[in-house]
C-alpha cells in the first residue's frame, strides 16, 4: 500500500476515517460519556448519523481509498476523530499517547489496524512525551510546525524530531496560549488549517507574532476567522486538494471569503457531530497518502 501525507492540501488518495457507529455507539453509550469527554452537550445519535452519511459522501465522492476504523475496547467517544493518534511520514507512521488521559490507549488501536492493511510503524512518542496528531502542521514537505501547549510537550517535540529527522529539515515550535484552559481541546491546527498551497484560514488572535509574519512572509494569504466562527469551529478545515475543501456549515464570513478567493467548498451539517467534541473536518480524518 502506498502510504505517506507530508503535507496538508495535496491531493488526498488514501484516508482513515472511524463512523460513529464504532465510536459513538449508541445514544445509550453517549448518555453516559459525554461528561467525562468534556462536550458541549450530549450528542444526539440519530442526529450524528445523518450528519455523518453527508460527511463520508463527501469523501467518498473525492477519496479513492476510504479506510474505516473498527470499533475496539481500547478507545472511547473521541476515537471518532481519527486524525489525533498519528502522523503519516514517507518512511512510516509515528503514533501518539496523547495527552487525553481517556484517549491514551487510542493509538493503539489504529496502529494494529494500519498494520493489518500494510502501513509500517516508525515509531511511537514513549512517556513522558506527549504529542497529539493535531499539533503537527506540515507547512511544506520538509517543514513541519508543532504546537507546544498542554497536550504536546518539549519531550515528545523532541522524539518526533529524532524519529523525523531523515525527512524533514525544518521544525517550527509553535507556544500554545492557555486559551479555555487545560481541558479545553486547544491544538495548532485549531487556530490555522491550509486550503491551498499558499492559502491558510486562521484564527491571528492565538497566533504567535513570529508565527504570523513567518507566514505572510511565505506569500501565504491569510483568511481570517473571528470569535464567533471560531468558536464553531470556521479555522478546521480538511484540504482535499488544492483549494477544494470539506467545511462545517455555520461559518457563512469565513465561507465566503474562501469562495472569493476560488476555493471549492464542501459543507456537511455538524453541530451534533463536530462542534459537540470540538472535532471538524480535520479532526475527523487521517489521510494516508496525498501526492
Amino acid at each position: 500500500m502506498k502510504y505517506g501525507c507530508q503535507s496538508m492540501v495535496e491531493e488526498i488518495q488514501a484516508i482513515l476515517i472511524k463512523r460513529p457507529q464504532e465510536a459513538f455507539i449508541s445514544q445509550e453509550h453517549l448518555d453516559e460519556n459525554w461528561k467525562n469527554f468534556k462536550y458541549f452537550g450530549c450528542p444526539d445519535y440519530a442526529t450524528v448519523l445523518k450528519e455523518y452519511e453527508v460527511f463520508e459522501q463527501i469523501i467518498r465522492k473525492h477519496v479513492k481509498e476510504v479506510y474505516t476504523l473498527p470499533a475496539d475496547e481500547r478507545t472511547g467517544l473521541d476515537s471518532i476523530y481519527a486524525h489525533d493518534p498519528l502522523k503519516i511520514t514517507k518512511k512510516g507512521a509515528i503514533y501518539f499517547p496523547m495527552g487525553k488521559e481517556l484517549r491514551s490507549k487510542e493509538y493503539l488501536a489504529t496502529k494494529a489496524y494500519l498494520e493489518s492493511i500494510g502501513i509500517p510503524t516508525l515509531g511511537e512518542i514513549q512517556a513522558p512525551g506527549k504529542m497529539e496528531g493535531g499539533d503537527v502542521l506540515w507547512i511544506d514537505e520538509k517543514t513541519v510546525a508543532i504546537g507546544r501547549g498542554y497536550r504536546t510537550n518539549d519531550e515528545g517535540i523532541r522524539q518526533f524530531k529524532e524519529l523525523t529527522k531523515d525527512v524533514v529539515e525544518e521544525y517550527i515550535i509553535i507556544p500554545m496560549p492557555h486559551g479555555d484552559g487545560v481541558d479545553a481541546c486547544l491544538h495548532l491546527m485549531s487556530i490555522i488549517s491550509f486550503v491551498d498551497r499558499d492559502k491558510a484560514v486562521v484564527y491571528s488572535k492565538y497566533m504567535p507574532v513570529f508565527f504570523r509574519e513567518y507566514l505572510i512572509d511565505k506569500g501565504i494569504t491569510l483568511i481570517e476567522a473571528d470569535d464567533e466562527e471560531y468558536d464553531y469551529l470556521g479555522t478546521n478545515l480538511l484540504a482535499l486538494k488544492p483549494g477544494q475543501v470539506v467545511f462545517i456549515k455555520g461559518c457563512p464570513k469565513v465561507q465566503k471569503q474562501l469562495e472569493d478567493l476560488g476555493v471549492e467548498v464542501l459543507t456537511y451539517e455538524g453541530k451534533e457531530l463536530s462542534y459537540r467534541g470540538t472535532g471538524g473536518p480535520t479532526c475527523l480524518t487521517a489521510p494516508l497518502y496525498r501526492i
